[in-house]
């Protein structure tokens, strides 16, 4: 039985994101409109942009540097940043903040695609 590869799976779960940011708002324009696509788009794209925070995150932890405070407190700057951005963005263009909730939901639709991915590609 071959060995599974993590950096193989975590290296294609950003483009399964990406694609289905991009179906997702396909979908969203054509049934609902402008608003709603823009909605989704940008909370797919903010769960892209969380998830390269997150990834570097674990690098940092696992990183020989352990224990830095000021990298710890910038991630928790950088993510606070992320939010409250989405919140202004959203508020002032108008794009529906229930499709944005649901967007950031491509993430784990992403990582549940990845699975199946997996689970239906033989062995190599």
């Amino acid at each position: 039985m071959a060995e599974f590869d993590f950096n193989k799976a975590i290296a294609r779960i950003p483009r399964w994101l990406l694609l289905l940011a991009a179906v997702g708002t396909g979908v969203a324009l054509l049934r609902f409109g402008v608003s709603i696509a823009g909605g989704f788009l940008l909370g797919a794209l903010a769960a892209w942009f969380n998830l390269k925070l997150v990834e570097r995150a674990a690098r940092r932890v696992t990183a020989a540097d352990t224990g830095s405070r000021s990298g710890a407190r910038g991630l928790f700057i950088q993510f606070s940043g992320l939010v409250l951005g989405g919140f202004v963005i959203i508020h002032f263009s108008g794009f529906s903040l229930p499709a944005a909730f649901v967007g950031f939901f491509a993430c784990p639709a992403a990582v549940l695609l990845e699975i199946i991915y997996e689970l239906l590609t033989p062995n190599r």
